[in-house]
């Protein structure tokens, strides 16, 4: 299929020290380059007999008669690459003479047009309280994440994307992986800062309703996603939806998928690059396949075993009466309302991405 020029040709522009070009692609289809790669997982250590005896294993019941926090805060980030952007060599290296062989494959290198990413990201908070559930936190960013030393910040019609240089560790490591891992450590970063400002409220934090003041230091922070990076965030629970491996040995997984609606298995301790405690807790819903409603749960590794024990009995009583309907949305019922509906309002603060598309494109012809 031949494209025309405005959906195909890529854009160029100069500027002070960093021109660049948008690949003609749709972002959502990928890059019209393919660059992916695998990226190697760590194999996990587990300790199966925190809270119970291995040989005792059984599914724990919930004490829905415990108390429950005053407010339960749900943090969630929202991630899109606006375009795949193709950075200039450096003009300093294009045509300067080497001096050695290795000098001149440096400068060669230096010379060669490079990949990059233009994305948006957001984080949010949402408060659920006796005032009902009300947006506490949100906050954009947009980046422009690449390996070129001499890249700078982009400035569009439609808002300006800030420069970040990524460095690639290991030689030969795919360029795209390790940009949207710098793009997914930035956007951690902004769940953080949102977090702790709707902890502390301050900055643009939005105050809850002055009829429905909450005590904050009796709340309880879900995190959407694991707790790597925000794992020291007091009385926090990193919520994971989705299940790539599986982390027990076989005799103790078996439990898992017998577990019936508001059980979980013991809190067991974990470990890959990070270390931290987790559990499997069932939410409610239709029957299904066996790990049908099922998420883990983790904690800081740091906690004492009481703590822990504490922080599971909560997400037994808390997270399952915020679990979804199937008619109301298809990750249900894992994808909690709270955070379904802070994942809409962030999207629709990142902003029209035809509009920042045709913004990049315009700004590529800047010179």
């Amino acid at each position: 299929m031949t494209q025309g020029t405005e959906a195909g040709a890529p854009e160029r522009a100069g500027g002070r020290g960093m021109s660049f070009s948008v690949d003609g692609w749709d972002p959502s289809y990928g890059a019209s380059l393919e660059l992916e790669g695998e990226l190697a997982e760590s194999t996990a250590r587990i300790d199966a007999g925190v809270e119970v005896p291995v040989d005792r294993w059984r599914a724990i019941d919930p004490d829905l008669a415990g108390p429950i926090p005053d407010a339960l805060l749900f943090v969630d980030g929202v991630r899109r690459v606006e375009a795949q952007v193709w950075i200039d060599g450096d003009p300093a290296h294009r045509d300067g003479a080497a001096g050695d062989a290795k000098d001149a494959k440096k400068d060669a290198a230096a010379g060669e047009p490079t990949a990059a990413l233009c994305a948006s990201y957001a984080a949010g908070v949402v408060c659920c309280c006796a005032a009902g559930a009300h947006l506490v936190v949100a906050k954009l960013r947009r980046g422009l994440f690449s390996v070129a030393p001499h890249a700078s910040d982009i400035r569009t019609t439609a808002g300006g994307y800030q420069a970040y240089h990524v460095t690639i560790k290991r030689i030969g490591a795919p360029v795209m992986p390790t940009l949207s891992q710098s793009l997914q450590g930035k956007l951690g970063d902004v769940e953080k800062i949102a977090a702790t400002e709707a902890r502390g409220m301050s900055g643009d934090a939005i105050p809850a309703p002055a009829s429905h003041p909450r005590d904050s230091t009796n709340d309880l922070l879900i995190v959407d996603g694991p707790l790597r990076g925000r794992d020291r965030l007091p009385r926090a629970l990193g919520y994971i939806k989705s299940h790539h491996a599986t982390y027990l040995p076989p005799e103790l997984n078996a439990l898992v998928g017998t577990l019936a609606p508001g059980q979980r298995t013991p809190a067991f301790l974990m470990g890959t690059s990070w270390d931290r405690h987790s559990w499997y807790l069932r939410l409610p819903g239709p029957a299904g396949a066996p790990w049908s409603g099922v998420v883990r749960i983790e904690c800081p590794a740091d906690l004492a075993v009481a703590e822990v024990t504490r922080l599971a009995g909560l997400s037994q009583r808390t997270l399952g009466r915020f679990a979804s309907a199937a008619y109301k949305d298809s990750r249900a019922p894992q994808n909690l309302y709270p955070i379904a509906g802070l994942e809409r309002e962030l999207r629709r603060r990142l902003g029209d991405p035809q509009l920042l598309y045709r913004a990049l494109r315009a700004a590529a012809r800047t010179r």
